[in-house]
């Protein structure tokens, strides 16, 4: 991929504050016990939008992602693998934590991940590894397409310890303008290959090679709006004959949103060969998944078989692709149907860097996620020891031994609340609600939901932190269009067209607020 870089003035502006079966060969690796210096590099790859079924592997009709298949069959699929939420910035805030998303601040999308929060970057660091954050960010309360983050932002990746960033505060597209340490630089091509590219060449000329690194990329793809590179729309019809007939019969929309995911496919191959290259791949864990289930109104289905889509809390919106692989720590060829979940990444992670014993207890408790290294060396094939809880807009849900328990909020003016059961080992699309029925299990399922939302209610109110409360300066979530540091780049935008529309709404608010003033 060919790209050019242009430095752009630096502004000097303060943010205001604002089912557990593996399926598994017979034999069984163990984790490696590794000195700091064999300590493994770690590479978290996170799609934005990414439905269950848009991989080769799951036989979409359309996209063949070989890289990624690649890595699947060298090393673990995680087929009951959850995002944190049901939207982007949650999954995001717990992958870091450890804990499910309100406890943190983060609400929903675009809200701030909470300065008294410890993060696996900031015990990464600490234990000497070289931290890294490559794409889009979300956690510093800002809502609106990607723009790229000031130096002085109070909620900026180097406050949660990534000593390396290169930003931007939410979904991007091609030819995107990224912050790097608060210096924005505007790319040109593909963003998932611009990110993995400028990932790779800070893991090679990082002052200390010999320290491993901590890497995390987060695509902007393949969220709205779609542009895809012609080409990768065309690869889309060389499946098969049936594949060009769906790619001639979908709209432009899902034509570019498939062709974004060949792209971002291609991006893992460049990982792939750049960590060759560099002499680390057997002793690097590539942990992909997506931030969130799949999106609505996209053809072919980003969902199917599974019920529901992005922003619910069914299945289809939580369940999301998951591959792991690490040569020197996975045995490769192994599809595990153990209940996941990204609150589960931190643990993991500070497991197999060896640094759990000391750093699990520097996260802020509770930590809702468990530590995956029995899934990880095909040793476990036990009921998960934590129920998978979920929150979001006024629902709740909890998974526990294969069942799941959803109470929704179908009307919040009338605060009405329905509850649904389902038996998702027998019913994993969530077909039939046998609250009525099984009468027991929706008993005990909803205790263990009660207990779920009263522990996070008290982390949301502060309880966990050592001064038992949030800090009174926490940013709520705005607009950036509202703020004037980023107004002074109205007139440069315009033209730009992921900031069309915003920049015109952006002027027209002003304008209307300059008139009711006077």
């Amino acid at each position: 991929m060919r790209e050019r870089s242009q430095n752009l003035a630096k502004p000097a502006i303060v943010l205001v504050a604002h089912m557990a079966v593996v399926a598994a060969i017979p034999s069984v690796v163990s984790l490696p016990k590794a000195s700091a210096a064999e300590r493994p590099n770690i590479v978290l790859v996170m799609a934005d939008d990414m439905g269950h079924s848009q991989t080769g592997y799951r036989n979409h009709p359309l996209l063949k992602t070989p890289h990624l298949n690649d890595l699947a069959t060298r090393g673990l699929r995680l087929d009951h693998f959850y995002a944190a939420g049901p939207v982007c910035s949650p999954t995001r805030a717990s992958v870091l934590t450890g804990r499910t998303h309100e406890r943190t601040g983060v609400d929903s999308h675009g809200y701030a991940l909470r300065r008294q929060e410890r993060t696996l970057a900031q015990l990464l660091r600490d234990a000497g590894y070289d931290t890294g954050h490559f794409g889009k960010w979300h956690l510093n309360g800002l809502r609106g397409p990607g723009a790229p983050l000031f130096a002085e932002d109070r909620y900026a990746p180097g406050v949660f310890g990534f000593d390396h960033w290169l930003s931007v505060s939410n979904f991007f597209d091609r030819d995107p303008i990224l912050s790097r340490l608060g210096d924005w630089e505007e790319f040109a091509g593909d963003s998932s290959e611009i990110v993995m590219d400028q990932m790779l060449a800070w893991a090679a000329n990082r002052s200390d090679s010999k320290r491993p690194f901590f890497a995390v990329v987060w695509y902007g793809t393949p969220h709205s709006p779609f542009r895809a590179d012609a080409d990768d729309v065309a690869l889309l019809r060389q499946r098969s004959e049936a594949s060009a007939a769906i790619v001639d019969q979908i709209k432009q929309d899902s034509q570019n949103h498939h062709g974004e995911l060949v792209a971002m496919d291609r991006s893992l191959g460049a990982l792939k060969k750049g960590l060759q290259s560099m002499g680390k791949m057997d002793n690097t864990l590539i942990w992909f998944t997506s931030d969130n289930g799949g999106l609505p109104g996209i053809e072919p289905s980003t969902t199917t078989p599974l019920r529901g889509n992005k922003g619910q809390l069914y299945e289809g919106g939580l369940r999301v692709p998951c591959v792991m692989h690490w040569p020197n720590g996975i045995e490769a060829g192994r599809i595990s149907n153990f209940p996941a979940c990204a609150t589960d990444i931190a643990p993991t992670v500070l497991d197999v860097a060896g640094i759990a014993a000391k750093a699990i207890d520097g996260l802020i408790q509770p930590v809702d996620g468990i530590s995956l290294t029995s899934v990880i060396t095909g040793m476990d094939t036990t009921r998960r020891t934590k129920p998978l809880g979920f929150r979001y807009a006024g629902g709740s849900a909890i998974i526990d031994d294969g069942w799941k328990l959803l109470r929704l909020q179908k009307n919040k003016k009338k605060n009405a609340i329905t509850e649904e059961l389902y038996h998702l080992a027998a019913d994993p699309n969530e077909t039939r609600n046998l609250i009525s029925q099984e009468v027991a299990q929706a008993e005990r399922m909803r205790a263990l939901l009660d207990t779920f939302n009263t522990s996070v209610l008290e982390s949301r109110a502060g309880k966990d932190y050592p001064s038992g409360r949030v800090e009174a300066d926490h940013v709520e979530p705005r607009f950036w269009i509202e703020l004037p540091e980023y107004q002074a780049h109205f007139d440069a935008w315009a033209d730009r067209p992921e900031y069309a529309n915003w920049v015109e709404r952006g002027r027209k608010a002003s304008a209307k607020k300059a008139k009711a003033t006077r």
